[in-house]
């Protein structure tokens, strides 16, 4: 079977408009000035319309009390809070404060886990969003190597 040129470029149209249609989507969804944001209370402005969240203990936030190495920081956040919406880890400290956000679709269990950068010793802040407000854990990790360019 010979592919016609005329099927060969509508396949590739066809193509491209599937794979720009994701692309937009996320870059329409992106917290680009929370991201950019130089200081802890205005990322969380850029990204929730508020800097204050209620401390919970309902939050469990696992960091390691000294990170070796501030370029490979694990933290992991679970909670039994209902209804929750996102997760994001703030550090008080670092250059870009936001250091990340997850959505969390409903029905899937609020728990994540992932590596961040960490310039110096600091405040680490996990905050989560659910439909009657915003609550929070905080622990301070202490950096004997930075991560952020340190």
């Amino acid at each position: 079977m010979q592919l016609s040129r005329r099927l060969f470029l509508q396949g590739s149209v066809a193509l491209a408009a599937l794979l720009a249609i994701p692309r937009a989507l996320v870059a329409a969804a992106w917290p680009e000035k929370a991201f950019a944001s130089k200081a802890a209370a205005e990322a969380m402005t850029a990204l929730f319309g508020t800097d204050q969240a209620t401390p919970s203990s309902a939050i469990s936030l696992d960091a390691p009390e000294i990170a070796e190495n501030g370029a490979v920081v694990p933290i992991s956040v679970e909670t039994t809070l209902e209804n929750v919406q996102s997760v994001s880890i703030v550090v008080e400290k670092n250059p870009r404060p936001l250091a990340v956000s997850f959505e969390i679709p409903p029905g899937t269990l609020p728990n994540v886990a992932c590596r961040i950068k960490m310039g110096q010793t600091s405040q680490v802040m996990a905050v989560v969003k659910t439909d009657s407000g915003l609550f929070s854990a905080a622990k301070e990790v202490k950096v004997t190597i930075g991560g952020c360019g340190g």
